[in-house]
C-alpha cells in the first residue's frame, strides 16, 4: 500500500542553501521578473534547522562572483569582516616557522575578504526572499522523484521514526516536491548527487578526490592577531609524502579562524586529521596566536579537490548540479565561494531558457555545461586542472609539479594526470609499517584544555544535536566486514579519520571481542567516513530534518 504524502508543486528546486543555491535563486528570480513572470515558483531546500547552521565562520572570498550577482554588495551590507590586508604563507619544521619571501601568486589574496559563511547565506537567504522565493529549514533531501529517466522533484526525510524503525507517536511523512527543473547544490560529497551520478554514470574522467579541513573559530586577547591577516601554512606536522597544510585568518572582533587541511588520500590507516589540527597549535607560530584565547566554534567539511577533470556532468533530465556538488572549487586557491554563486547563476540563466521553451530534457538543459564551458569558470579551473594529483607521490614532487604547471597553464608533464578515488591511497598496517607497529591512540595529541582538545569536547563546541530516539544515518553495508577483515587489515581506520568521534571499537559483553559503536549524534556532517572508508561500506545519509550541527555565525 503506498503511503499518502503531502505534495508541493513548484517550478524550480534548489537542494542546499549554501552559497550556489540562493545565487541561483536570487539570479531567477530577478530575470522572470524581467519577463513579467512573478507567478512562477522558486523553492530552496536547507537541511540545517535554520539559515547559516551548517556554515561555520571563517573563509577567505574571491569577490569576484558576488559581485557579479550584487555590484554594490558592500553598500548593500554584505556581511564581509574586513578585506585582506597582509597575507604570509610558512614552511614549518618541528619548533621554527620560515617565512616565504615571496607569496605564490595563487596564496595572493589582495582583494579578497575574511568572512563567515554562515553570516553571508543568512543574508543571501534574506536577499533570496525578497525576490519571492520560498526557503524551507529543516527539511534534508532524502530521495529523488523520478518519472522514468527524468528527475521530477525531491522527497524529503520523515520525521519521528524511532532507532528501530518504528514510528512514533509523532510520526510524519517527508514531503513530495515535484518541480520542472531540480537543482542540486548540496554541497560536498551530496547525497542526492552521489545517488544520481552512480545512477546515470555521470562521473568525470577522474574520480573526485576530497581533502578534509577541520577548524576552530577562537577568540583571542587585543594584539595576539590582525584583523584581515591570513596565513598559510605547509610542512609540520605532516610527513611529506601528505597533502595538507594549515590556515589562519584573522575576522573582525578578535575572532580568528584557524584550521588544518587534510588530503583524503592518504596513506597512513592511523592518520587522523583532528589530532594532526592540535599538533598544529602546538607548534610555536600558532600557540603565540591562539594563548589566552577561548574557543567558540568547532566544525569539520570537506572539499572537493580533483580539478576540472573530476568534475561530473552537470545536467540530466530535469537536473543540474552546482556549487561544491559540482566540484566547481579551486584546490590550489582554497576557494570555491566565488565559483558556486558564479555556477548558480548560469544554472538560472539556463532555467530560465527551459522555462522558455518548457522542455526541461537534457537535451536543453546540457547547455549549462557550454555557459560553465565559456564562462571564468572553466578559465580559472583549467588552469589547475591538475593540480592535486602532482601531489601524488609527496610534497617535494607536488612542488616542483605545480611549478610546471604554473609555466604551462596548468598543463605540466602529464596531462591529464589520471587519479585515483582517495581511499584506493590507503594502504594496509602490513604495507605501511613495517617493525613495531604503535598503538594509534597512544600517539593522539592529548588534550590539556586550553590549547588541544579532545573530540568530544570539539563537537560540544560544534552545537552538534540529533534527536537521539532516531534511524542511524551513518550505514555500515557490510558490519562483518567492518568488525573482521578491516579490523586485521587497516585498524579500523573510521575511529581516526572521523573529526567527531562518531565510531568507536568497544567491548559490549566481557570476552566477545570489541564491536563498532556508533554515536552518530556527535556527526558534523563532513562526510569524511562516506568518502574515507577503505572498502566505501560507509554510506551516509540524511538525518531527521534540522539535526546536526549548529554553528555560531559570529
Amino acid at each position: 500500500m503506498t503511503e499518502e504524502r503531502e505534495v508541493l508543486e513548484v517550478d524550480v528546486l534548489f537542494v542546499g542553501a549554501g552559497p550556489a543555491s540562493l545565487a541561483g535563486a536570487i539570479h531567477l528570480g530577478r530575470l522572470l521578473e524581467k519577463q513579467g513572470k512573478n507567478d512562477l515558483t522558486i523553492a530552496v531546500l536547507e537541511k540545517g534547522k535554520e539559515m547559516g547552521a551548517h556554515g561555520i565562520s571563517g573563509a577567505v572570498m574571491d569577490p569576484r562572483g558576488l559581485k557579479e550577482l550584487f555590484p554594490n554588495f558592500l553598500e548593500e551590507g554584505a556581511p564581509v569582516e574586513s578585506q585582506v590586508k597582509e597575507d604570509r604563507v610558512y614552511f614549518l619544521t618541528q619548533g621554527k616557522a620560515l617565512k616565504f619571501p615571496v607569496i605564490p601568486p595563487f596564496l595572493d589574496n589582495h582583494g579578497n575578504y575574511v568572512l563567515s559563511l554562515g553570516k553571508l547565506v543568512q543574508w543571501m537567504a534574506k536577499k533570496a526572499e525578497e525576490k519571492g522565493v520560498n526557503i524551507f529549514t529543516g527539511f534534508p533531501g532524502a530521495g529523488l522523484l523520478m518519472e522514468g529517466d527524468s528527475v521530477v522533484g525531491v522527497r524529503t526525510g520523515d520525521k519521528g521514526i524511532d532507532k528501530h524503525g518504528i514510528r512514533k507517536s509523532n510520526y510524519e511523512p517527508g514531503m513530495d516536491i515535484r518541480s520542472k527543473i531540480t537543482v542540486l547544490g548540496e554541497g560536498p560529497r551530496g547525497t542526492l548527487t552521489k545517488q544520481v551520478v552512480q545512477k546515470w554514470n555521470m562521473n568525470g574522467l577522474n574520480p573526485q578526490v576530497y581533502s578534509v579541513g577541520v577548524k576552530e573559530v577562537w577568540e583571542v586577547p587585543e594584539g595576539n592577531y590582525e584583523t584581515g591577516r591570513v596565513i598559510h601554512t605547509m610542512g609540520f606536522p605532516l610527513e611529506s609524502e601528505t597533502f595538507g597544510g594549515g590556515f589562519i585568518y584573522g575576522m573582525a572582533n578578535r575572532l580568528v579562524s584557524t584550521g588544518f587541511v587534510v588530503g583524503l588520500d592518504y596513506r597512513d590507516p592511523f592518520l587522523d586529521p583532528h589530532s594532526l589540527f592540535q599538533k598544529f597549535k602546538l607548534h610555536p607560530l600558532v600557540r603565540k596566536i591562539l594563548e589566552g584565547g577561548k574557543v567558540q566554534s568547532y566544525g569539520a567539511k570537506t572539499i572537493p579537490e580533483g580539478g576540472w577533470y573530476s568534475i561530473p556532468k552537470l545536467y540530466g533530465n530535469g537536473l543540474l548540479l552546482i556549487g561544491d556538488s559540482a566540484s566547481l572549487l579551486n584546490g590550489q586557491r582554497l576557494k570555491g565561494i566565488h565559483l558556486a554563486i558564479k555556477s548558480g547563476m548560469l544554472a538560472a540563466e539556463t532555467i530560465v531558457e527551459a522555462l522558455d521553451k518548457s522542455d526541461y530534457s537534457e537535451g536543453t538543459l546540457k547547455s549549462f555545461s557550454v555557459r560553465v564551458e565559456n564562462s571564468w569558470i572553466k578559465e580559472e579551473l583549467w588552469k589547475v586542472r591538475n593540480f592535486h594529483q602532482a601531489y601524488e607521490h609527496g610534497l617535494w614532487g607536488g612542488m616542483f609539479h605545480t611549478a610546471l604547471q604554473f609555466l604551462t597553464g596548468g598543463r605540466g608533464l602529464i596531462d591529464p594526470w589520471k587519479g585515483k578515488a582517495g581511499h584506493q591511497e590507503m594502504r594496509k598496517i602490513s604495507e605501511y609499517y613495517s617493525g613495531i607497529v604503535p598503538d594509534p591512540f597512544e600517539v593522539k595529541v592529548k588534550e590539556d584544555k586550553n590549547l588541544t582538545f579532545s573530540k568530544l569536547t570539539d563537537v560540544y563546541y560544534s552545537g552538534s544535536v540529533h534527536e537521539e530516539n532516531q534511524p542511524v544515518h551513518l550505514k555500515v553495508l557490510e558490519p562483518d566486514l567492518c568488525r573482521d577483515r578491516c579490523t586485521t587489515e587497516y585498524g579500523n581506520p573510521c575511529q581516526h579519520f572521523c573529526p567527531a568521534q562518531v565510531y568507536e571499537f568497544v567491548e559490549e559483553k566481557p570476552g566477545e571481542g570489541k564491536g563498532l559503536k556508533i554515536n552518530a549524534s556527535n556527526c558534523v556532517h563532513c562526510k569524511t567516513c562516506d568518502i574515507m572508508d577503505p572498502y566505501g561500506i560507509i554510506n551516509w545519509v540524511t538525518p531527521e530534518g534540522g539535526g546536526g550541527p549548529d554553528y555560531k555565525n559570529l
